[in-house]
């Protein structure tokens, strides 16, 4: 989800000197020494609707990202891509079509701009599907359309569209420099790198914020999301082991001859009564067990995501909650089933 990188910045003016270059870095007065093994990829920024999770109100118009490709080839995992059509619309050759990052660079039409974001972005966010177009204008004040022809797995990149930066250059040129940055630095120098950034760049208001921490604060607004459900869910079982007392009540009362018969042979009400309950108990472990093995299973892929967690507080209420309730139900259902004389149920045999 981070694409390698460790830190995103954003600047509230754009800087022109390019950061990713030592040339440029040199303009703006940074000590090269504290930029050795460190590799940043600069962006262009239009402005627009924010089209992250922590945006709750439905994006029309989202940012633009204008980045170089070759800067971010073989970062980032594709969710799906667009193969983009021949050029004059001839039928391709042999040669394979471009993919991942290269995309930005077909040809996909006149006054259409090919972007890429993220499965977040386009879907939810924007309720897009790749092939979808969105209009927007230029600095002229000229029509064109931004076609949506490739999407990443959730990313740090959440909340924008990337398009390639000449193309962001043609139709915005009065947006000067950088403004959003991707760092990949050695982790062990992450902070010591942003000190550095934020001091020399203080005077451009440059934010820099941990990637995981980014990706962590997306998923807090979707894990609120499924926190609610979960409760809902919860609920849900705990109520539908109501139905787990009907059906102990109804197997008991079926079985009444039998119990009847085992009280013949010298067997109390309360022994009868113990062996039922430790009969549906072990039922009921035994489907909890299974159900929470099932759902490891399932969300195993998520949760490895970075910034991902299992809330083991509330999965465990929850559990123990549903336990709980399909205990005393149980202990309930097996008091009324054998309420009354279990003996006249067998002499009606």
């Amino acid at each position: 989800p981070a694409g390698g990188f460790t830190l995103y910045g954003e600047s509230a003016i754009g800087i022109v000197p390019d950061l990713g270059a030592a040339a440029g870095r040199d303009k703006l007065g940074l000590s090269e020494d504290a930029f050795a093994d460190v590799r940043i990829v600069p962006m262009r920024l239009r402005a627009g609707d924010d089209a992250s999770c922590l945006n709750l109100n439905h994006a029309q118009q989202p940012r633009l990202l204008g980045v170089d490709p070759e800067q971010l080839s073989g970062r980032f995992a594709f969710r799906d891509v667009e193969t983009p059509p021949a050029p004059g619309g001839a039928k391709r050759a042999e040669e394979a079509p471009p993919s991942g990052w290269a995309i930005l660079r077909a040809d996909w039409g006149e006054d259409v701009v090919p972007a890429i974001g993220d499965y977040p972005t386009v879907y939810w966010a924007l309720h897009k599907r790749l092939g979808d177009e969105i209009e927007y204008v230029d600095d002229r004040g000229r029509a064109f359309r931004v076609r949506i022809v490739g999407m990443l797995e959730g990313s740090v990149l959440q909340g924008a569209l990337l398009i390639d930066e000449e193309a962001f250059i043609a139709r915005f040129g009065s947006v000067a420099g950088g403004q959003v940055f991707l760092v990949d630095a050695p982790s062990s120098r992450a902070e010591a790198v942003a000190e550095a950034l934020r001091r020399g760049l203080r005077d451009y208001g440059l934010d820099l914020t941990p990637t995981a921490e980014r990706l962590a604060r997306f998923h807090t607004v979707e894990n609120t999301y499924l926190s609610i459900f979960q409760l809902l869910g919860g609920m849900g079982l705990a109520v539908g082991s109501v139905g787990l007392a009907l059906v102990v009540l109804v197997n008991i009362l079926e079985r009444r001859s039998e119990l009847a018969m085992l009280q013949a042979v010298g067997f109390d009400k309360h022994t009868v009564g113990r062996m039922l309950a430790v009969e549906h108990i072990g039922l009921l472990g035994a489907g909890l067990l299974r159900g929470l093995v099932s759902a490891i299973v399932a969300v195993w892929p998520a949760v490895r995501t970075a910034g991902s967690r299992i809330p083991i507080g509330s999965l465990a209420v929850i559990l123990a909650a549903i336990g709980a309730s399909g205990l005393v139900w149980i202990l309930i259902a097996t008091r009324l089933g054998l309420h009354g004389r279990l003996l006249d149920a067998l002499r009606s045999e």
